[in-house]
């Protein structure tokens, strides 16, 4: 024959303080979740951001690129067609002045960029 076990009732205060602290542990765990979807949400903002702007720097690089290697198409057949040594210096000058003063502005340009990026990205997301 198999026994019961006695009869066991939890007292009305510890049933209560139970009761408590299993509802402040489930408003927790809800603002925990909370928490966690706002902080991913943010990091999404700001992959989205990061991946526009370096796009954006991307083709201004590549911009440059295709506008420096022009100059540089555009030197040589000057240089072929120069008609002495005097005239090939000149050529080589000016493309040189006018090449670094390129690569300044291109440099300029794209580090703005790229700080206004990095301004942007570690902006704080509205609520």
């Amino acid at each position: 024959m198999a026994t019961r076990p006695p009869n066991f009732e939890i007292p009305a205060d510890m049933r209560e303080v139970a009761e408590k602290s299993v509802e402040q542990a489930k408003k927790a765990f809800d603002s925990f979740m909370g928490a966690a979807f706002k902080a991913a949400g943010a990091l999404e903002e700001s992959s989205d951001t990061l991946q526009a702007g370096t796009k954006d720097i991307s083709r201004k690089a590549l911009t440059y690129a295709e506008q420096n290697v022009a100059a540089a198409l555009d030197f040589a057949s000057k240089v072929v067609k120069a008609g002495d040594p005097q005239q090939v210096l000149h050529l080589q000058s000016e493309f040189i002045r006018s090449q670094l003063q390129a690569f300044g502005e291109q440099a300029k340009d794209i580090g703005s960029s790229a700080g206004k990026l990095a301004t942007d990205v570690a902006k704080p997301r509205g609520k």
